[in-house]
């Protein structure tokens, strides 16, 4: 480029007239920006945020303590116990999920043959001490119980991927 060339460009000042004229046009475009609290954006069924236990529709829980989400997880987080029931069934005494050693890969959901661990829609589960991240079964299971229909209708809009 000569120098009579570039004294020219900046004589008439033509990056700034560009970038002036790339602020113009965003300017009056709708903005994209959404006001967090108040309004939410779209989140994918496929989604995986905060753990829950799921019931069956007349009360009872979904786990049938088969062990699979704890023997996949690679984090380890998972803790079950069980006990067999008088019928013969077995049902989890213990299920415990460490939260902050939970890496959110989804694989205790894919593993669970009856759906009953699955990651719900919920992504706002901020704490303030270590130990409100340990959930034991009563949280999950209250966890499911609050997001059920978001998780069927999510579970259910997934069907095509599983």
């Amino acid at each position: 480029m000569s120098v009579m060339s570039r004294g020219f460009r900046s004589l008439l000042m033509g990056e700034l007239l560009s970038g002036m004229g790339l602020t113009l046009r965003y300017f009056f475009k709708p903005k994209v920006t959404l006001n967090y609290p108040y309004e939410k954006g779209p989140i994918s069924p496929r989604f995986r945020g905060e753990h829950a236990l799921r019931r069956y529709p007349n009360g009872e829980e979904r786990c049938i303590a088969c062990k699979l989400c704890e023997a996949i997880c690679p984090a380890q987080a998972i803790t079950i116990e069980s006990e067999p029931r008088a019928d013969g069934s077995r049902r989890t005494t213990r299920y415990d999920i460490d939260m902050t050693k939970c890496i959110y890969c989804g694989f205790c959901q894919e593993a669970c043959p009856v759906d009953a661990i699955v990651e719900g829609p919920n992504f706002e589960f901020a704490a303030e001490t270590r130990e409100e991240l340990f959930y034991n079964k009563e949280r999950l299971l209250d966890n499911g119980d609050r997001w059920e229909c978001e998780i069927a209708q999510n579970l259910e809009k997934d069907a095509p991927y599983r």
